[in-house]
């Protein structure tokens, strides 16, 4: 395996899929299996780039392929501790989705299975990109099966909430773009390896810097970049809805960290106050529209914005720690929302409306869904022993380091968001069993393997999350070096000073060196 190209595989089998699944509607074979076989095969695959994987090895399995140009941008890929779980992600996900929704489409399956076998190899293409011009081409890549998805199978208003969608996210492409042209004149290369080693002028930081921000809010979304997710949303069939807010929100996120902070750190330092007051207000924001939400899809949906609020406040502690929180949050909030968001289809599949008044009593009538959704709950609103409260714990303590005051406001938006998730439990899944959910079946086989899945995971990482911090660490302490660094080239008079965060909490150890195993990891 030493020789085989593992990612590039990974990258092109869902593409593969998207090309062989007409030939076998051809035949009049079933494309569900077929879209499951190459699904599947991707999750392997990620599985064994996991096994595989040395978080002290900074970029591992790394191709490099120079376009037949005279231009120096070039096929690059490669994986961190940064990449490697958002990749996981996605193609769990993705087999949870095409397993879901093999039985649930009803028309044109053959391309429903094409978009979304194409969603996932742009997707991970996208992570594992290490040329920015590469980088751009998979970022904009994803927009088109995202598109299809909720164009074609979404709700009555899917051609406003599908375009929509997809203006507010090329708007933001546009500045991306620029800013990557800006990038090669200067630096005369698109690597990123490269780039990293390259000192930009402070006045220059800021402009890419600005262009860069730009596109990220908008795909995360920050508010007030956020009005595009809540139609999409309510309008997107149940998998892509679990697509949507389980990975594309992360690609900001994922932008944030990978080229934001150790491309630009002057301007980053200069600015971290604008993304951390728009975090907060992207918190409390959404969390107040969320409560007053009678529709399931767009209380979760706002929920969204209100959690990855955590994670761009994470990011911009300018903390080891807080990148920690950050990207835990973000793999949280892929297996939590995405459970959440094929609940709400399962619920809306046999009651036909998603109105919360419309439901009681479901957890008496089905038990099984009751008791995961339960689960779900607990863990959106940071319960201990969840997934959901490691990542924000971690934001809370590194934002306290900065200020008190607005760890204090941040915080306060967990009593918030503990009021709508609890709130929404209490009127659907409790009280007397109404006429409607009499009706219902429990969970079927195959959605009760796939939410127990999800339950598990995130249970276990909210058990042990140095299963998953044990991967990213190194690499975060990477981002953290760079972006000191590239301070104290531009002005060693802005460096500052980080404390350890085993200061913080008693106990912790987490792994700062090189030298720092597996075995030395514990709480």
């Amino acid at each position: 395996m030493d020789n085989f190209p593992l990612l590039s595989a990974l990258i092109f089998i869902p593409l593969l899929g998207t090309c062989i699944l007409p030939v076998v509607a051809a035949r009049s074979v079933n494309v569900g299996p077929v879209a499951l076989f190459f699904s599947g095969s991707a999750f392997f695959l990620s599985l064994l780039l996991w096994i595989g994987f040395d978080p002290h090895g900074g970029f591992q399995f790394l191709e490099n392929m120079q376009w037949p140009s005279v231009t120096k941008i070039q096929y690059a890929v490669g994986i961190d501790g940064i990449s490697l779980p958002l990749i996981v992600l996605t193609t769990f996900l993705t087999f949870i989705g095409i397993v879901l929704s093999e039985k649930r489409i009803q028309s044109h399956l053959r391309e429903y299975m094409m978009c979304f076998l194409l969603l996932e190899g742009a997707l991970i293409g996208m992570f594992a990109a290490r040329d920015l011009v590469l980088f751009y081409i998979f970022f904009e890549a994803v927009l088109i099966p995202m598109f299809l998805l909720i164009g074609i199978w979404g709700g009555v208003r899917r051609i406003y909430a599908t375009f929509k969608f997809f203006l507010f996210t090329l708007f933001g492409s546009l500045f991306m773009f620029a800013a990557i042209i800006i990038l090669y004149v200067q630096a005369g290369t698109s690597d990123l390896g490269q780039l990293s080693t390259v000192d930009f002028d402070p006045s220059v930081q800021v402009c890419l810097w600005f262009c860069f921000f730009i596109a990220f809010a908008i795909k995360i979304p920050m508010w007030p970049f956020h009005t595009w997710l809540p139609d999409a949303h309510v309008e997107a069939p149940m998998a892509a809805s679990v697509m949507l807010a389980g990975v594309m929100l992360k690609m900001g996120g994922y932008g944030m960290i990978r080229f934001m902070l150790p491309l630009f750190p002057a301007a980053s330092l200069e600015y971290g106050w604008l993304i951390t007051g728009l975090s907060i207000i992207a918190v409390v924001y959404g969390s107040l529209i969320a409560l007053v939400q009678e529709d399931m899809k767009k209380l979760i949906a706002y929920s969204s914005i209100a959690h990855m609020g955590f994670v761009t406040a994470g990011f911009f502690t300018f903390d080891t720690l807080g990148y920690q929180g950050a990207m835990f949050q973000m793999i949280s909030h892929g297996l939590i929302s995405g459970a959440l968001f094929i609940c709400v289809g399962l619920l809306q599949a046999r009651g036909g409306t998603r109105q919360i008044d419309a439901f009681s009593g479901v957890a008496s009538h089905m038990p099984c869904l009751g008791v995961l959704v339960m689960i779900f709950t607990l863990a959106t609103i940071g319960l201990p022993g969840t997934s959901g409260f490691v990542g924000e714990f971690f934001v809370l303590l590194a934002l306290f380091k900065v200020s008190g005051v607005l760890a204090w406001l941040l915080g306060s938006a967990l009593v918030l968001g503990a009021a709508y998730s609890l709130w929404l439990y209490k009127r659907v899944f409790l009280g007397e069993v109404n006429s409607l959910v009499s009706r219902f079946d429990d969970l079927s086989p195959r959605e009760k393997y796939s939410l127990s899945s999800l339950a598990a995971i995130i249970v276990v990482l909210g058990l042990y999350p140095q299963f998953l911090l044990t991967v990213m660490a190194p690499s975060l302490e990477d981002v953290q070096k760079r972006f000191h660094a590239g301070l104290t080239q531009v002005d060693a008079g802005m460096n500052i000073t980080m404390t350890p965060p085993e200061q913080i909490i008693p106990g912790l150890s987490i792994p700062e060196s090189e030298n720092t195993t597996k075995d030395d990891v514990d709480v």
